[in-house]
């Protein structure tokens, strides 16, 4: 028997007023959804872009070219990737990495421009270096086999190449002369000198008392006139009858290990002194710039015109001076045990730097001669810069780095040690 079926009890239908509410309920609701959907897509899409942006900077960061030569480029990676490993194999310290971040960065610089244009150079030269010798070199050097360490070493052995190829070149005996030299500070020095030599016949025995420069002293031994300390010692070496010692020749641009301070302090407080101060290349100019200054003058304007002090562009001022910050026990031992106001006498310094000075000159012998170890080394290393300068000058180099891309650099270097 077939199951009763319950009768159909139709629904009312809604009213107008009903339908109506309703129509505005799922209305809001769609548009709550809606906004959702809208605001959950912006803020994917934002995070999205931002990571995209992100990501962009740092991979634009890296393969942006930030030095040039001669249409070579070099990107950041590059760079960075060689700070480390230069700064690694030749033993800078972390740091002064840390401290002196933009001063290491210039010399990383530096190294990539001068390698790059060594490397363009020798090539014209038909200079190269096999791969086989790079792989031999970092075995014993036990660096990394990698990009920048590779460079590093084939550098070297370039420069070694171009070292053979220019010695090559060098005859084995060229014109020369066997010169003594020393400079002294003044005119009136160097005649005490020559009176002395003249009477000793010993030249050298005399330069530990006059000389001030012992980068260029004594017996130099046989040069040809190329690699002679200057050109003034060359004309010297090449002109005077050997035996003699040349008359002293004034060289301005000299540098000597000795100066002579005239100090005035002005007023003592504490342990601090304000003074005037002017340090003047030779006794002899430090005793007439005093007697200028007892016959009334200026101690500000003589220091502003006679002082190798960097005090002189404010004429020879300086205020609240302790003792060590000048660097010079001389200057201390005078400067704050003088009376104020009186100036001191002329003070010897020879832990300061002044320029000026005389050369004598004494030439031995002179003539063809054979080369010797160090004549070869200098000329080789002459003709080497000689040549070495031609081609940077006649190259188009650009060094793109500025110093917030330097510190990003170096950001990037110290977050792997």
């Amino acid at each position: 028997m077939s199951k009763k079926q319950k009768k159909a009890i139709p629904k009312p239908a809604p009213t107008k007023r009903q339908l109506s509410k309703w129509q505005r309920q799922m209305k809001i609701r769609r548009i709550v959804i809606i906004a959702a959907v809208v605001f959950l897509a912006g803020i994917l899409s934002w995070v999205g872009y931002g990571y995209y942006q992100d990501y962009k900077a740092r991979a634009g960061a890296w393969r942006e070219v930030v030095i040039e030569v001669n249409g070579v480029d070099f990107t950041m990676e590059y760079y960075v990737k060689m700070f480390d490993a230069y700064t690694k194999a030749t033993g800078v310290e972390l740091e002064l990495i840390q401290n002196m971040g933009d001063y290491v960065a210039d010399m990383v610089a530096k190294y990539i421009i001068e390698a790059e244009l060594l490397r363009q150079g020798a090539n014209n030269l038909s200079i190269e270096v096999a791969p086989e010798e790079i792989d031999a070199r970092l075995r014993e050097t036990g660096w990394p086999d990698n990009e920048a360490y590779r460079e590093i070493v084939r550098s070297a052995l370039l420069l070694e190449k171009l070292e053979e190829h220019f010695s090559s070149g060098l005859n084995a005996t060229m014109e020369q002369a066997h010169v003594q030299v020393m400079l002294v500070e003044s005119q009136e020095v160097a005649d005490e000198a020559i009176a002395k030599i003249e009477v000793s016949d010993n030249f050298t025995a005399l330069v530990e008392e006059f000389s001030c420069n012992p980068a260029i002293e004594g017996d130099l031994g046989w040069l040809p006139r190329e690699i002679m300390p200057s050109t003034l010692i060359a004309d010297a070496a090449f002109n005077i009858t050997p035996g003699e010692i040349s008359e002293p020749i004034y060289d301005e641009t000299a540098t000597k290990n000795v100066g002579y301070w005239l100090i005035k302090v002005t007023d003592k407080h504490d342990e601090e002194i304000d003074a005037l101060v002017m340090l003047l290349g030779s006794e002899t100019e430090a005793e007439q710039v005093k007697a200028q200054l007892a016959s009334g003058g200026n101690f500000s304007a003589l220091a502003m015109n006679y002082s190798q002090h960097e005090s002189k562009i404010k004429g020879g001022e300086l205020a609240g001076l302790k003792q060590g910050d000048m660097g010079s026990t001389a200057f201390d031992q005078v400067a704050f045990n003088i009376t104020p106001n009186v100036v001191s006498e002329p003070v010897k310094d020879e832990s300061v730097q002044t320029t000026g000075g005389y050369w004598l000159v004494k030439v031995i012998e002179r003539g063809e001669h054979e080369l010797t170890p160090n004549g070869r080394e200098g000329l080789v290393g002459k003709h080497m810069n000689d040549w070495f300068g031609e081609l940077k000058e006649n190259s188009t180099i650009e060094n793109l780095l500025n110093k917030e891309k330097k510190a990003w650099a170096v950001d990037k270097v110290l977050e792997g040690r």
